[in-house]
């Protein structure tokens, strides 16, 4: 039998120098510090987008309130019990209520002018942790010749009042018609 020999070449222990582990650890802090300035960002996102979904479903749920009335209806007490204009017949075909900015050929609140009464109204939403509070307001538009209603047109606004930062209101724009 032939005998089969191995031989082992003695190398030098070798491991990693000072210098290699140095720059290891700063490129791992650099990227441990990348990743540690996300969480803030994101949760700074996570709130706002809180507050955008907080502010649609309000004005989707007063919107609905709106469209459920009658086109001759002036106004009417919503589910909280403010007081809502709906505008008036009497002049058809004119921006009734807040005042409207168009940008871009979209209608929206022009919520750096002064609030209109009964077309207005602060909600709190008690339900936030951080007791948002709403500034809802809105406009209508008659369509008509002034003694019969055809369409209403409501532009409704929504932003949040206070809180940290700027928050972009939300506006609904629909119409409903006979």
């Amino acid at each position: 039998m032939m005998k089969l020999s191995f031989q082992f070449a003695r190398r030098k222990d070798q491991g990693f120098s000072i210098l290699e582990m140095m720059l290891a650890t700063v490129i791992l802090l650099v990227g441990l510090v990348a990743i540690a300035q996300l969480v803030p960002a994101s949760i700074l996102l996570n709130y706002r987008n809180r507050t955008d979904s907080a502010a649609l479903v309000f004005a989707q749920r007063e919107l609905d309130q709106f469209l459920d009335q009658p086109l001759i209806s002036t106004s009417f007490a919503d589910q909280l019990g403010n007081t809502c204009n709906l505008g008036n017949p009497g002049s058809p075909n004119t921006v009734q209520g807040s005042p409207v900015v168009v940008i871009n050929n979209l209608a929206l609140i022009n919520f750096a002018a002064a609030t209109v009464p009964n077309y207005s109204l602060t909600y709190s939403d008690s339900t936030d942790p951080n007791n948002a509070v709403f500034d809802v307001r809105w406009a209508v538009i008659i369509t008509g010749d002034g003694s019969s209603i055809s369409a209403k047109r409501f532009i409704l606004g929504v932003r949040q009042q206070g809180g940290n930062g700027y928050f972009q209101p939300v506006t609904l724009d629909t119409m409903v018609g006979r």
